[in-house]
Formats: C-alpha cells, structure tokens, sequence
C-alpha cells in the first residue's frame, strides 16, 4: 500500500544476469548461492554483496520460499473485494495485508456506479467455506480496530489457474 513514486535505478548488467538466473527460483542444492555466482560469472563474496544491495534499494523486496499453496492443500482461493471508507484505506490496507492468510494486498480506484470496491485482499483456504470464514474473521478484525469504516465486502473466487508466476525479465 506504499506510495513510493520514486523511480527504481536500472539494473546494470551484471544486476541482471543476477535477476534471469534467479527469478524462476534458486536450485534445491546444499549450496544455491555458489551455483547462482558461478551462473553469473562472479565470486559468491560479490553475489552476497550484490544481493544486500539490491534488497537495500528496493529492486528486489525478499528473498524466501515461495510454497505452491495448491500442493500443501490450500486450492480455494478468493479475492475479498472491500469498500473501504476512502479516508481509512490506506491504514487499513496496511493492516489486512499483515494478516497470515492474506497474500496480496492492493487498493484499486472504484470504477462507479458498477464497482464500489476499493481495497482487494487474496486470501486461500483449503475449501470456499474456510476462505469465507477468513474473510469474516478479517471483516472483524477491521471492524474491533477501525469501527465502522467497511461499507460493503464481498468474494470473488478462483474457477480456474490462467497463469501463475511472479513478474519476470527477458533475456
């Protein structure tokens, strides 16, 4: 829910070869990042180096396991769709997307009068009835710490995978 505008450096070149050689994952191998830097063509040392600073400038947000929620049994997945007071969205956004079963997070314009909805909030469950309960459990949440600044909620689900990666670059 941030509002940074600042606008991210460019990748220099070896930036690059660093982000195509690990954007699809790192290699399940005792020592990932010495096969990473040998990929790349520099020394683990500068890899690390190069790492730090990229996190520290924003280019890359978090490097961690990404697990395939489908596979460890979570396969109901419902966008919560919330119209939020506009004054309060923004904070409470920042709270709905600190929440465990909550991995997206975003505000989006309304598009009125056919959209109402300005927060949308990606929660998973193993079944539509454990996401609707999610949802109400957050509805609650919002509700204890915000009073009454939800108006209207609803969920739209997932009826099928279309794609399913993060961003990637090109060669």
């Amino acid at each position: 829910m941030s509002k940074d505008t600042a606008v991210p450096a460019a990748l220099d070149p070896v930036e690059r070869r660093i982000v195509l050689a690990t954007q699809g994952g790192l290699p399940i191998i005792a020592e990932p990042w010495q096969s990473v830097a040998a990929e790349v063509g520099i020394p683990l040392e500068e890899l690390l180096e190069r790492l730090r600073a990229m996190l520290a400038r924003g280019v890359i947000r978090r490097i961690g396991a990404v697990p395939n929620h489908y596979a460890i049994g979570y396969t109901a997945n419902g966008m919560s769709v919330w119209d939020i007071a506009d004054e309060h969205v923004d904070a409470v956004g920042e709270f709905v997307g600190t929440l465990d079963r909550v991995t997206h997070c975003y505000r989006r314009p309304r598009h009125l009068p056919d959209w109402r909805y300005n927060l949308f909030a990606m929660v998973h469950g193993q079944d539509r009835d454990e996401v609707r309960t999610q949802i109400d459990t957050i509805a609650a949440a919002i509700t204890q710490r915000f009073g009454d600044v939800c108006r209207a909620r609803d969920v739209l689900f997932s009826s099928a995978i279309l794609k399913k990666t993060g961003l990637r670059i090109g060669q």
